[in-house]
C-alpha cells in the first residue's frame, strides 16, 4: 500500500486472516456430532496481537478453541483464558452451511450490515468502552465439504465508513513524536500494560502524557477522567500491521467510536507495534487524523455504512482449503468411515449410540464366508475390537466367495484364515483392532484319543476365555456340532450370541436368548465383562420374569453329532447359492445392533414382522425377531420365535448346571459319549415315550372330543 502524504485520506491496512487446520478438524467433530443439519450462527473467538516484525503484520487466527467445546468437553474443557499478551480475544459469529449452493446464496451485504450494527450499538450503548474487543468484531461464513474435507470459507472485518472519510495530518514513527523523555515513559508504560494479566488483552487504551513527560496508559471508560487532568492524550491501539506508512484495520472503528462518543475532530492516535515482546517506538506509529462527519453520525439510529470482506489475491473471492493430503491417511480412515454413521444422527436416527458400538468386543467363531462378510459388516457399524477364530487355511476355492482373501493368500499351502482375515481387515481400514486366533473347536460326536485330551482341553479353555472377554459372540461355523460348546458357555456368561447357518438356498439367522442362570451370574465375571455405564442396561437380570428365548439348538430332539465323517464333496464343503451368505451375515450384524439399542437388551422378546403388537414398543431401529429364516428359492423371508427348551442340549438349566458343577470333565464327556447329553437331558426317555406311543385311529364320526389328542 502506497504511503499517505498529509491531507491525504487515511488509509488503512486490511485485516488478514489466518486458519489452524484444528480449527477446520474441530467444526468438521461439531458438525458431524452436534450440529447436524442446525445451521443457526455460532459465537467464536479469533485472536490477534501486534505487530511483532517489521516485515510480517499479524493475522487475525482461528484455533481449535475458537469454537465451543462439544457436549462431552463442557465439563474438561476450561474457558478460553484471558491475560494472555500474544493472544487478544475478538468475538466473531460463524454461518457454517448445510450445501455449497447454499453458501453460495448467503446475502452477504445482509451479514455485514447486521454485524456493523452491533458494532454501532456497542459504540452507542458504552460497551465497547467497557469491553473494547467488541470494536473488531469479525464475520465467517463456510461451507465445509465432509466427504472430501474441503472447506470454503470467506471472512469480513466490518468497519463502518466516516463519510467523509478522515484525513491524515501527520503520521510518523513514534520515536520521532515524542521527546527522548516522553518516548522512555510511554516504552516503559506501554511495556507495563502489556505484562500485566489484567490489560495484556485490551486492545485499545489512552495514552495520557502529563508535562513532565510522565506517561500513563489507562482504560477506554477512564476517558473522563484524562479530561479533567488537561494531559496530552494520544489514543493507543494494538496495530497487528507492519507497514510504516499506513495503520491498521483496529483504528477504523476506534476513530468511529471516538469521533460518536466524544465529538473528537482532530485525533491523534498510537499504532502500537513490538519487537521480541517490548515496545518499538521505531516500529510504532504516532499520527494525526482529522474527522468531519455530518452531525447525524452521532444519532445512534443513524447506521453508516460498511466494508470489509476480506480480499483473496486482490479479487472479492471465497478462498477453499483442502486437508485430505495433509492429513495422516489412518485419520483420514477413521475420519470418512465414521462419517455415514454420524450423517445417520442428523436426521434418521438421533439416538443412534456409536459409543457403544466403537466399544464392543465381538468374536466370529469362524472366518470362512459368514465370517468375511460379517467383519466388514461390523466395521461399517463403527465396530472396532474384532476377533476371528478359525483353524483353516485359505484354499483356491475360497476368494470368489470370501472377501477378505485373494490369491497370494492360497498361495505355499495357503495362510491361516484368521490371521489372513485380519490382515485384510487392517488393510481396509488401518484402526481396526482386529485379532486372529488359530484354533479348531472341540465338538460332540468327535471323540478324542487319551494322549490328545490335555491339547483339547487347552482349546476349550481358550475358547471359554475369549468367550469372557468379549461382549458378543457370532457363531459362524460350517456344521451343526461346532456351534454346541460356544453355545453352552454363551449360555453360562450369558453373552450377546448371534448364529447365521447356511443352506443351499435358505438360512437361518437368529438370537440366542440370556442364559438360564443370568440371575445368579457371578458379580465379579459381569462386572470384568459389563461395556461401561452405556452397557449397564444388558445386566444379566431378568426383570420380568418372562420365559427366556431358545438357542440354536432348542428345538432339536438329537444331540449334535458327527456331520463330516463319510461324506462326499458336496456334502463336504458348503454348497450355497453365493448370494446368500451376504444376505444373512448382514442380517446377523443388523440384529446385533439392534440388541444394542433395545431398552432391555439381551432380554428383549422376539418380535414378529407385520404383527399388531410391534407397533406399540417398536423402537427406532424397527423390530427386533428371534429367527429369521429366508428362501432364496421363493426370495422370501419370515420372522419366528422359538422358546428355550426344558431339554435343550446347550443351554437348559440342566447342561449349564451340570457344566458349572463338573467344568471340563462335563465338556469331555460330553464330547466322547454322543448319547451323554440326551440322557442327560431327557432326551433319550422323550424318544423313548415316543417310540412306544401308538395313535388308534377311530373311525366313528360320532367319537367324543376327549378321544382327541392335543401334541
Amino acid at each position: 500500500m502506497a504511503g499517505q502524504e498529509s491531507g491525504a485520506v487515511l488509509q488503512f491496512a486490511p485485516f488478514q486472516s489466518s486458519v489452524d487446520e484444528g480449527f477446520w478438524h474441530r467444526l468438521s467433530s461439531l458438525k458431524l456430532n452436534k450440529l447436524g443439519i442446525d445451521d443457526s450462527p455460532i459465537s467464536i473467538t479469533g485472536f490477534y496481537a501486534p505487530c511483532s516484525h517489521s516485515q510480517v503484520s499479524n493475522h487475525l487466527t482461528l484455533l481449535a478453541e475458537s469454537l465451543p467445546p462439544e457436549p462431552s468437553e463442557q465439563s474438561s474443557t476450561p474457558p478460553i483464558s484471558r491475560g494472555n499478551r500474544n493472544r487478544c480475544s475478538v468475538p466473531g459469529i460463524l454461518y457454517n452451511t448445510n450445501t455449497l449452493e447454499s453458501f453460495h446464496a448467503l446475502d452477504k451485504q445482509s451479514l455485514l450490515k447486521a454485524e456493523a450494527e452491533k458494532i454501532w450499538n456497542d459504540i452507542h450503548s458504552g460497551r465497547a468502552e467497557e469491553d473494547c474487543s467488541v470494536l473488531s468484531r469479525f464475520l465467517l461464513i463456510s461451507f465445509a465439504d465432509l466427504k472430501k474435507w474441503s472447506f470454503h470459507y470467506w471472512f469480513a472485518f466490518p468497519a463502518l465508513v466516516l463519510d467523509p472519510p478522515a484525513t491524515l495530518v501527520d503520521l510518523k514513527p513514534a520515536s520521532q513524536w515524542f521527546s527522548l523523555e516522553e518516548a522512555e515513559s510511554v516504552s516503559a508504560a506501554c511495556n507495563e500494560w502489556r505484562n500485566s494479566s489484567s490489560t495484556a488483552d485490551v486492545p485499545f487504551f489512552l495514552v495520557s502524557i502529563a508535562s513532565n513527560s510522565r506517561a500513563t496508559i489507562r482504560h477506554l471508560k477512564d476517558w473522563e477522567a484524562c479530561q479533567e487532568d488537561g494531559h496530552k492524550l494520544l489514543f493507543g491501539f494494538y496495530d497487528p500491521c507492519h507497514l510504516p506508512k499506513n495503520p491498521g484495520w483496529p483504528l477504523r472503528n476506534f476513530l468511529v467510536l471516538i469521533y460518536s462518543r466524544w465529538n473528537i475532530k482532530k485525533v491523534q492516535f498510537l499504532c502500537y507495534r513490538e519487537n521480541r515482546g517490548f515496545a518499538d517506538l521505531g516500529l510504532s506509529l504516532v499520527g494525526e487524523a482529522q474527522i468531519s462527519a455530518p452531525q447525524e453520525w452521532r444519532d445512534e439510529l443513524h447506521v453508516p455504512n460498511v466494508v470489509g470482506w476480506e480480499l483473496n489475491r486482490g479479487k472479492k473471492v471465497y478462498r477453499c482449503i483442502s486437508l485430505a493430503k495433509s492429513m495422516d491417511p489412518t485419520r483420514l480412515a477413521i475420519s470418512a468411515a465414521d462419517l455415514n454413521l454420524k450423517l445417520m444422527r442428523w436426521r434418521a436416527l438421533p439416538s443412534l449410540n456409536l459409543n457403544i458400538l466403537s466399544t464392543m468386543k465381538c468374536l466370529l467363531l469362524g472366518a470362512g464366508t459368514l465370517g468375511c462378510q460379517v467383519a466388514r459388516m461390523l466395521m461399517a457399524w463403527g465396530v472396532r475390537k474384532i476377533t476371528l477364530l478359525d483353524n483353516g487355511k485359505v484354499a483356491m476355492s475360497n476368494p470368489l466367495r470370501q472377501s477378505l482373501y485373494t490369491l497370494d493368500d492360497c498361495l505355499n499351502g495357503g495362510e491361516f484364515k484368521a490371521l489372513a482375515a485380519v490382515n485384510s481387515l487392517k488393510r481396509i481400514f488401518p484402526a481396526v483392532e482386529a485379532e486372529g486366533v488359530v484354533m479348531a473347536i472341540p465338538m460332540p460326536g468327535h471323540p478324542v484319543p487319551s494322549q490328545e485330551e490335555e491339547s483339547v482341553l487347552d482349546d476349550c479353555r481358550c475358547l471359554c476365555e475369549l468367550i469372557e472377554s468379549h461382549d458378543a459372540v457370532f457363531l459362524l461355523t460350517d456344521t451343526r456340532e461346532s456351534r454346541w460348546l460356544p453355545t453352552l458357555l454363551c449360555a453360562n456368561a450369558n453373552k450377546m450370541t448371534i448364529t447365521a447357518a447356511l443352506g443351499f438356498d435358505s438360512f437361518l439367522v437368529m438370537r440366542h436368548g440370556a442364559g438360564p442362570l443370568s440371575s445368579t451370574i457371578d458379580n465379579r465375571a459381569e462386572a470384568m465383562n459389563a461395556l461401561s455405564a452405556d452397557m449397564s442396561k444388558f445386566s444379566p437380570t431378568d426383570s420380568d420374569g418372562g420365559q427366556r428365548l431358545g438357542c440354536y439348538f432348542c428345538n432339536d430332539v438329537v444331540a449334535p453329532v458327527d456331520s463330516t465323517s463319510n461324506r462326499t464333496l458336496d456334502q463336504q464343503c458348503t454348497v450355497t447359492r453365493p448370494g446368500l451368505a451376504p444376505i444373512a451375515s448382514a442380517l446377523a450384524v443388523e440384529l446385533l445392533v439392534g440388541i444394542l439399542h433395545h431398552p432391555h437388551g439381551i432380554f428383549a422378546e422376539g418380535d414378529i414382522a407385520n404383527s399388531s403388537s410391534n407397533g406399540i414398543n417398536e423402537q427406532p431401529l424397527g423390530i427386533l425377531p428371534h429367527q429369521i429364516r429366508g428362501s432364496l428359492a421363493q426370495f422370501s423371508q419370515m420372522t419366528l420365535v422359538g422358546h428355550s427348551s426344558n431339554s435343550c442340549t446347550a443351554c437348559c438349566d440342566t447342561v449349564v448346571s451340570e457344566y458349572r458343577k463338573r467344568g471340563m470333565d462335563f465338556i469331555l464327556q460330553a464330547i466322547n459319549h454322543p448319547t451323554y447329553l440326551e440322557d442327560l437331558t431327557g432326551l433319550t426317555e422323550l424318544m423313548k415315550s415316543a417310540s412306544s406311543f401308538k395313535l388308534d385311529w377311530d373311525n366313528d364320526t360320532d367319537a367324543d372330543d376327549d378321544d382327541c389328542v392335543e401334541i
